[in-house]
């Protein structure tokens, strides 16, 4: 990627734009037009900081300004865990919740898209929740050999679809402290 000549607060303000957008038509119907627009800039700038839109769409994705889950450390992964969902408010996890729902089918019918969001978004959360998940074992509150360790990331990610799928809402953050305390957790043997 091309070093980008704009400032934090314009890019700020290009990746909300395209979150915006991502809500309001899905990715599918989203387009560098519709982005250009937006945002009073022109595409070919869009293309030549970004490249493809599956780019422009993982770098917003995770430009959120949130510090990574390996930046908090209470001390216990149950306060760690928790800690993260803090992080974020119910308003928020709606927004979340929309923007996975409209990226769910394109990242099967569009190979770049998932691609970037592997590496921009996916593998560095993935990256955090084992830095957690060290630091856990390193404590002794998990043993080094617990078969759960490398299905934390299905667990947290996956509750998010299924709340949906079998109960039509988004997961409230009361239903997600709960779901650590009772499903993650005690998966993983924390003491």
């Amino acid at each position: 990627m091309s070093r980008s000549r704009l400032t934090p607060e314009r890019e700020a303000e290009l990746f909300e734009a395209v979150l915006e957008l991502l809500r309001e038509v899905g990715y599918d119907s989203l387009t560098m037009d519709a982005v250009a627009a937006r945002t009073r800039s022109s595409k070919a700038t869009l293309y030549r900081q970004w490249h493809s839109k599956p780019e422009l769409v993982a770098t917003a994705l995770q430009y959120d300004g949130v510090p990574g889950a390996d930046a908090i450390d209470t001390g216990s992964l149950r306060g760690d865990f928790h800690g993260m969902l803090s992080q974020t408010d119910e308003c928020q996890m709606e927004k979340d919740s929309a923007l996975l729902r409209s990226l769910v089918h394109a990242v099967h019918t569009n190979p770049d898209l998932y691609d970037a969001l592997r590496t921009k978004v996916i593998a560095p959360e993935e990256a955090a929740l084992r830095t957690v998940i060290d630091r856990a074992v390193e404590r002794g509150e998990i043993s080094v050999d617990n078969p759960a360790r490398e299905f934390v990331p299905h667990m947290l990610f996956g509750v998010f679809f299924a709340v949906q799928m079998i109960e039509d809402r988004v997961p409230t953050m009361d239903f997600m402290k709960r779901y650590v305390d009772a499903v993650v957790l005690p998966a993983l043997e924390a003491r």
